[in-house]
């Protein structure tokens, strides 16, 4: 089973924002650390999860533990709906690959245990400026 960490941070909301990505699991020990130009952390997190889920298809796994300190993309994925439009098509697109894992679940972690993904957003941000 792949663990996938992720985490979205802007520098203002909105503002210049990076994901961060940490896979570990099967033999993958994975950092992904990604500029995605201006825009809210709301949306930066939906990034992140999009891409730590296109990477885990890439490693071909079929069980995958995504963890998030994001209660609004945990909450969004787990109820299959999320209440701002702004932030349908990012859900969909996530669910849609949600749906090429055997088994996929994803849990609400808080901060300190996401550090590693955490300290890779921010390092995105930083690279970009």
């Amino acid at each position: 089973m792949l663990e996938v960490y992720i985490d979205g941070a802007s520098a203002g909301n909105p503002g210049p924002s990076g994901i961060g990505i940490f896979i570990k699991g099967e033999g993958h020990h994975i950092k992904i650390s990604e500029y995605i130009g201006e825009t809210n952390n709301h949306i930066a997190e939906f990034i992140a999860l999009h891409r730590g889920l296109e990477e885990a298809i890439k490693l071909g796994s079929s069980f995958i533990s995504v963890r998030s300190d994001s209660k609004i993309v945990v909450s969004s994925i787990e109820k299959q709906y999320v209440k701002n439009e702004q932030y349908k098509p990012f859900l969909e697109k996530s669910l849609l690959l949600s749906e090429q894992f055997d088994l996929f679940f994803i849990k609400w972690i808080p901060d300190n245990e996401n550090k590693a993904a955490d300290a890779l957003a921010r390092e995105a941000i930083l690279k970009a400026k």
